[in-house]
């Protein structure tokens, strides 16, 4: 395998079309993997294996029924299959974001430029980044070239699909590797149509740049 997906907050969720007896378990979270971020795991991981990239998804819900200590528990696999696979070479854990107004109104990041009126979901790369201090990531510009080109073949492909990359002083786990990354597919108000369309866009991006066809 050279690509493993994976979800420490799995149960991150979206706003269904219709309820069809979805159950959440609070925070806008559900262990329905029809409406969470393990969905958006799913399409990823078709792209790629479509595009002949060896993918392995991890479908495991890191954050239930403890939310705590998620990042720490996926850690832990990751390092792992790292040992077991070291032809992986990249990383990337899939959530969403959850984009609110002062007021406590839910926004949906949109993109309307497929030309075929269906609507996506808008995503945005999160890096951590060394602060020279109590975080300590000594390969962090390689992580943030990998983010840049990523969003570059993304909005080579799909102006305005992304939202700028977010640099942060947290670990996010990509203190295991270089090929690491966090991104995040749209929000908690976006439904998981436009989700699925968001993901299937930045992995064909990804798949892209990986074998140098756009």
């Amino acid at each position: 395998p050279q690509l493993r997906i994976l979800h420490s907050h799995g149960s991150e969720g979206y706003t269904p079309a219709v309820d069809d007896g979805i159950v959440w378990s609070g925070g806008h979270r559900t262990t329905d993997s029809r409406y969470n971020v393990v969905r958006m795991g799913d399409a990823m991981a078709e792209v790629f294996a479509q595009a002949g990239i060896s993918v392995l998804h991890d479908r495991t819900l890191y954050d239930y029924p403890s939310y705590n200590e998620a990042y720490d528990r996926s850690k832990a696999a990751v390092e792992q299959w790292l040992k077991q696979y070291p032809t992986i070479k990249v990383v990337l854990d899939v959530h969403r974001d959850a984009i609110e107004t002062e007021s406590g109104t839910r926004m949906a990041p949109v993109w309307a430029g497929s030309g075929a009126g269906e609507q996506a979901a808008q995503v945005m790369i999160i890096c951590g980044c060394d602060n020279g201090g109590s975080v300590q990531l000594p390969n962090w510009r390689l992580n943030l070239c990998f983010a840049a080109k990523w969003e570059e073949r993304m909005e080579m492909l799909y102006p305005g699909l992304t939202r700028p990359v977010l640099c942060g002083y947290r670990f996010y786990n990509q203190d295991v590797s270089p090929g690491a990354l966090l991104i995040e597919i749209g929000g908690h108000a976006n439904t998981v149509q436009q989700a699925v369309r968001a993901g299937q866009y930045a992995a064909k991006a990804l798949a892209a740049l990986f074998d140098g066809s756009v």
